[in-house]
């Protein structure tokens, strides 16, 4: 009874101490400064969607912190940093503030203390835009050296919490290599990916039902690699590559990987069939990386003239925007290719072609040469105005010194989710930017942690493929598994035209 009584006394004691420290309690700054406290990660100025999970931040400072939270409605809440400088915010009230101010700025003032009181540093905002950005973000975890490759992941993040989930983690198949993941508009219940080496195969899942396929053939070069559906979910377009990797020692971009001969195929997934015309398999080009329109009526590709000497030529290979229109019930092609970007006039390549949902943008990452653009420091994303054809870089977005790479379209067109390195130089991140109807871009924020220093300063990860889904995917791995173990699977096979 004696020690129950004492343990009272304790608690007592502890929160009697705390409430005369102020600890905990909401405080008054008794001064300003114009002093600027950096931030990391780098939220200052970014603008951010309503659903998305709070952007969590630390600051290098030695004395004790606190942030306060405003909006132009006159709402308000505090948060103290931890010893560590870092603010947790609370989620629930960070939902309320950011529904409450669609279309606003939040006001946020650190404030160091001192044995003064407390002193208010400059502060900065983050804007809230109307417009919700998809609640799910899908990836590959995969480690930015060959060394230990074989061990990865595809995961989903829910965007407006931290909670990440696996969808498919390739220890279940003797850890064999898993890509590609790709999905029909979005859609959570509609993907593919493929398996490489061991039980290789590729991963087609509609609803509830799961295929195994053998997608390599006689007249085709390779297995289907680079993927993107068709808006009715029953075609899918591929590139077939022939596909190579070098290793630089005195280069900046470490890692190449070019082709030695590529096409443009498309997959009947009713049929089990691909299919394509002499304009998309020709030997005297390379043609990679295609994608539909939103109506489903044209397929955009990049395509290169093939040059001698590779690797030791690889900058000397440059890919081209290309278009043709596409029936696909009736399997038919346009006659001609429309060239949206010549890379042999601009001297540049482009790769990675997406198309907002809208049909009005098409984006795109330039780079020098090639089409493996996430090892170019020099990489950055333009958009393509599908009205008038005009081009012009995402300014805002684009890191000065660093790649940014492979990019997805929310369903609403209005967010872009792509690939960057710029936070250390070697991990890919991704980030995410807001483009409004003009095509401009906000600046950038990256994706948020409940602690985000020690979680990427931990992660020998770098994030591959980002992209924005409409829901949650609802997986169960080891089907998955037992399918491309155990079964023989189904074979595609080319239709003639």
């Amino acid at each position: 009874m004696k020690q129950l009584h004492f343990k009272y006394y304790l608690l007592f004691s502890v929160c009697t101490l705390l409430l005369l420290t102020g600890c905990g309690a909401d405080i008054t700054p008794s001064g300003t400064t114009n002093q600027a406290i950096d931030i990391y990660p780098d939220y200052k100025d970014v603008t951010i969607p309503p659903n998305i999970a709070p952007l969590n931040f630390q600051v290098k400072v030695e004395e004790a912190t606190a942030l306060i939270l405003s909006d132009t409605q006159g709402n308000t809440f505090q948060v103290r940093g931890n010893a560590n400088g870092l603010f947790i915010i609370p989620p629930k009230k960070w939902e309320n503030m950011l529904q409450a101010n669609r279309g606003a700025d939040i006001t946020f003032t650190i404030c160091l203390k001192s044995r003064d009181g407390w002193t208010a540093s400059q502060p900065f905002t983050m804007h809230v835009a109307e417009e919700d950005i998809d609640p799910y973000l899908a990836y590959r975890l995969i480690q930015p050296t060959y060394t230990f490759w074989n061990e990865m992941g595809i995961f989903q993040r829910n965007l407006e919490t931290y909670e990440q989930t696996p969808i498919y983690e390739n220890k279940y198949t003797e850890y064999n290599c898993v890509n590609c993941h790709s999905f029909a508009s979005r859609q959570p219940q509609n993907l593919l990916f493929h398996m490489r080496a061991k039980n290789a195969g590729t991963v087609l899942v509609q609803g509830s039902s799961a295929e195994k396929l053998n997608t390599k053939t006689d007249q085709t070069i390779s297995a289907l690699v680079y993927p993107y559906w068709h808006p009715s979910g029953n075609y899918i377009t591929f590139s077939v590559n022939d596909t190579k990797q070098s290793f630089f020692a005195h280069s900046s971009n470490i890692l190449e990987v070019f082709d030695n001969a590529s096409d443009v195929v498309i997959y009947d997934v009713q049929k089990h069939e691909v299919f394509s015309s002499p304009l998309l398999q020709s030997a005297e080009a390379y043609e990679t990386f295609p994608t539909f329109s939103p109506d489903g009526k044209s397929l955009y590709f990049c395509t290169a003239t093939p040059v001698d000497s590779l690797p030791y030529t690889y900058k000397d290979v440059h890919y081209s925007l290309c278009r043709i229109e596409v029936d696909v019930e009736t399997r038919t092609f346009g006659t001609k290719v429309d060239t949206l970007f010549n890379a042999e006039v601009e001297g540049k390549s482009i790769s990675f072609p997406r198309i907002s949902p809208d049909g009005r943008w098409l984006a795109v990452t330039l780079h020098n040469a090639g089409n493996f653009s996430i090892w170019h420091p020099e990489a950055d994303l333009y958009l393509i105005d599908l009205q008038d054809g005009s081009m012009h870089p995402l300014k805002e977005a684009n890191s000065p010194t660093a790649t940014d790479s492979y990019h997805s379209w929310s369903t609403n067109s209005r967010w872009l989710a792509f690939s960057s390195r710029r936070d250390d130089g070697l991990y890919t991140r991704p980030y995410f930017t807001y483009v409004d109807a003009e095509g401009n871009a906000k600046k950038p924020f990256m994706l948020p942690q409940e602690n985000p220093v020690k979680y990427y300063n931990d992660l020998a990860y770098s994030f591959n493929i980002p992209e924005l889904v409409s829901g949650k995917v609802e997986l169960q791995q080891q089907e998955i598994a037992s399918i491309m173990k155990e079964t023989p699977g189904i074979d595609v096979t080319f239709a003639a035209p």
